[in-house]
């Protein structure tokens, strides 16, 4: 098989092939290496690529497969976001704060890839401490999209979109604490998968804000998405908020298909600063799902229209408080050169954290601070509540609720660097579920200006076997899109 179509393949393909012998492991890694090599310095989706390390893995895992062995991603090559801790290899967050940094152990993410036989072909890029809906607030570099190099991947899981959407990796995982995976999902178009808050580990994620953050995958159909939620969810006594609940079967039963399946559609989603077409790609594929046999109801979310400002309060709170272990005594750079304590914790911290970094870490100080931590953390903690209460009631006449990802496509890189409050209504549309711990999925559904839109179904907690059937079907019934020339193939 030629290299451009290994780099192509899914997941699922791809195990066929490697179980039928129709290429090995190390013919897949070196295919995917060279394209990193060709087309990542126009791309810019991986901070460090571990190449003699890959070759490694992949190396025994032919040698397992030929001793009869097999696993559910044995030999298969994934990127992983740069906020998830690789023994032995650099995790820097994309931030000169941890330049350097080994870590001396794995997240109990990357363990379980370990342990279902995955590659590592490196650490993608992200917005510095997962803080950033761009990927332009990497201290690094930014990410461009694959479909027109001259916008913006999403963010903050940016590189790892942009390496999917790229064929640079077959997956990817990476967080998501407000939309960070499902708006970059949406994008690059492919799709984005964030799970329950607590069905899987975050152990080894370095943490934004604790009680949004959770890590989803990046994968090129629905099917990889459920093979990937299936390798990597349940319990994990190393993280006290993962939940001990059952983990289904996710690949099995996802073509069952949605008869019956009650759709919610809310109008908050459908409001101003939606762009028209995004809503007529989000409606035809809500369209689809009752041609396949769901059902459409409206629904209301009556306090959507707080989520963005009450995220604004809580995140940059809990990242205030995370933060704050970087002061250069013991976690992250130092300065040898500081006369007391105070100056180097001082010189540490402009030095080390970016602009972005410093404005939420500054926004959550100040709504922490003596005198206002009853008027803002902990009323938004109470919006918060009712926010929940919203989906819970919703759900109580729906199975899934349907909106869009984003609310327009990709924009111009620099556009919004200026106006942080515009950047933050990027994420607009993922903010609510997040806050409510939802299961959530960004599938493809069209493209507006010759760039991808994506559909969001939301699920009650621990529904994600629903959601992903929900996905599949739509995915089957919409079939191949037909899709322009992504700008990064082009010479």
């Amino acid at each position: 098989m030629a290299a451009d179509a290994l780099c192509r393949l899914t997941l699922r393909a791809a195990a066929d092939g490697l179980r039928a012998g129709q290429f090995t492991s190390v013919d897949l890694t070196q295919a995917l290496l060279d394209r990193i090599q060709a087309l990542d310095a126009r791309v810019g989706a991986y901070l460090t690529v571990t190449a003699d390390r890959a070759l490694a893995q992949a190396q025994a895992a032919d040698q397992r497969r030929a001793a009869g062995q097999d696993g559910p991603l044995l030999g298969l090559p994934l990127a992983i976001k740069d906020v998830l801790t690789t023994q032995g290899v650099p995790t820097t967050c994309a931030s000169r704060m941890l330049e350097g940094f080994v870590p001396p152990y794995d997240a109990t993410a990357v363990a379980r890839l370990n342990a279902a036989g995955a590659v590592m072909l490196g650490k993608t890029n992200m917005d510095e401490f997962a803080m950033g809906s761009s990927n332009e607030h990497s201290a690094v570099k930014p990410v461009r999209n694959p479909w027109n190099l001259a916008k913006a991947p999403g963010g903050s899981s940016g590189g790892s979109a942009a390496a999917v959407a790229a064929d640079e990796c077959l997956a990817a995982l990476g967080s998501d604490t407000g939309g960070s995976v499902r708006q970059p999902a949406a994008l690059c178009g492919c799709v984005g998968l964030k799970p329950t808050y607590g069905r899987i580990s975050r152990y080894g994620l370095i943490a934004f804000a604790s009680s949004l953050d959770q890590i989803g995958v990046l994968t090129k159909d629905v099917p990889d998405a459920a093979l990937l939620l299936h390798v990597l969810a349940g319990r994990d006594p190393r993280d006290s908020t993962s939940a001990n609940v059952p983990v289904p079967d996710y690949p099995a039963g996802l073509d069952r298909g949605v008869d019956g399946l009650r759709v919610g559609v809310a109008p908050q989603y459908f409001g101003a600063g939606l762009h028209p077409d995004v809503e007529r790609c989000v409606r035809q594929a809500i369209d689809a799902l009752q041609t396949a046999g769901a059902v459409q109801r409206p629904v209301s979310l009556p306090h959507t229209k707080y989520a963005l400002p009450v995220y604004y309060v809580i995140a940059p709170s809990e990242a205030s408080a995370n933060l704050a272990r970087y002061n250069g005594v013991k976690y992250g750079r130092s300065d040898p050169q500081a006369t007391d304590v105070d100056e180097m914790m001082s010189r540490v911290r402009a030095q080390g954290f970016g602009s972005e970094v410093k404005r939420r870490i500054m926004l959550g100080t100040y709504a922490l601070s003596s005198g206002y931590y009853d008027a803002y953390y902990l009323k938004a903690q109470q919006v918060r509540t009712l926010i929940k209460n919203d989906f819970e009631t919703a759900f109580q006449d729906v199975d899934i609720i349907a909106a869009p990802t984003a609310p327009a496509p990709a924009f111009d890189l620099g556009a919004k660097l200026d106006d942080p409050v515009a950047m933050y209504r990027s994420d607009v549309m993922t903010l609510p579920a997040s806050l409510a711990g939802l299961p959530c999925l960004s599938i493809p559904c069209g493209f507006v200006d010759d760039l991808p839109v994506g559909l969001q179904l939301i699920a009650p907690p621990f529904a994600e076997r629903r959601l992903l059937q929900a996905a599949r079907a739509y995915e089957r019934a919409r079939g191949t899109l037909a899709a322009p020339v992504r700008q990064v193939d082009v010479p």
